[in-house]
Formats: C-alpha cells, structure tokens, sequence
C-alpha cells in the first residue's frame, strides 16, 4: 500500500469515527446513520452500504447507496494492491450471485464496516472465505494522479480520529 488518496483518508477517517455506532438493516446514508427498514426501523445506525456511502461522501465521492451500487462505483483491482478507503466486498449468499457486504480498507489485513444485526460498526480482518473483490471508488486516482484534494471539514489529520470519546490513530500506509 503505497499509495493513498486524499479521498481514501477521509473516508477511512469518518467510517473510523463511527465505531460503535449500532449495525441497522437499511440505515445510515449520505448524511449518517438513521433509522433503518424492516428489522433496522426501530435501531438508529447503519448497515454496510450506509456506513460506505456515508464515509465517501464524506469525502466528496458518490458511490451510491447499495453494494451492487457500491461494486459498480469504481475500478476492481487486485486486493494486494487495496489502499486505505477502497471497498471491499464479500459474496455471502451463493443463491444470489453479486456483493452482500462490503467493508472500507484500513490498511493490508483490516477493515471497517457495519457487520451485521445485534453488532456495532467495528474493526475486522479483510481475511474471509467470502472475499469477492476490491473497488476503488471513482474520483480518487487516475493514472497515479489523485483526482480529490479534498480535507477532512475539521482541517484534522487524515488518519486521526475520535473513537467513543477517546482520540485514535489509524496509520495509513
């Protein structure tokens, strides 16, 4: 990992901040968690593709608001050469061919995501036996060039955070 967009950092950043933030079925979006649909209308969070599109938006980058969206967003490329913000995605059913999850790359052998009902947003090694692939959401790199200059609103460091209070360093590699 080599490399890293400025629009990676700041997704990394935001999806890092909302680390115990409850999983919802259906919640979360552009604007941050929310109530959910069908078993998440009653819980306050977000489920997967929310947690992603949150945190890209965060950084300027709309990668849509579902993972089949979310795995159309971008370029696929190889999971060795995944970079802080890609997405990566996992195919948990095998009757419905496509993404069912997909979590945001920390560094080589973590993620963040929205793991699933009855769990917070968390932390987790990129490492399963689902793996179905690595996008790199549009608008980050072309031809090695970085195509966002954006900065995280707060003018923080892109790989520091606050997480439940207490401040936290990713290392971005």
């Amino acid at each position: 990992m080599a490399r890293r967009s400025a629009g990676g950092a700041i997704a990394v950043r935001a999806a890092i901040e909302m680390i115990g933030v409850p999983y919802s079925w259906g919640g979360g979006g552009v604007n941050g968690p929310g109530f959910g649909t069908g078993r998440g209308a009653k819980t306050w969070g977000f489920d997967c593709s929310g947690l992603a599109e949150y945190a890209w938006a965060r950084a300027g980058v709309s990668i849509g608001s579902t993972t089949r969206e979310q795995w159309r967003s971008g370029i696929r490329i190889p999971k060795e050469q995944a970079e802080p913000g890609d997405l990566i995605f996992f195919d948990n059913d095998s009757n419905s061919p496509g993404p069912e999850h997909v979590g945001i790359v920390l560094d080589a052998t973590r993620m963040v995501h929205a793991p699933y009902t009855g769990q917070s947003v968390r932390v987790d090694p990129l490492a399963r036996r689902t793996f179905l692939g690595v996008v790199r959401p549009a608008g980050t790199w072309m031809n090695g060039h970085a195509l966002s200059s954006a900065t995280p609103a707060d003018g923080a460091a892109p790989g520091s955070a606050a997480v439940n209070g207490r401040a936290a360093q990713v290392v971005l590699q």
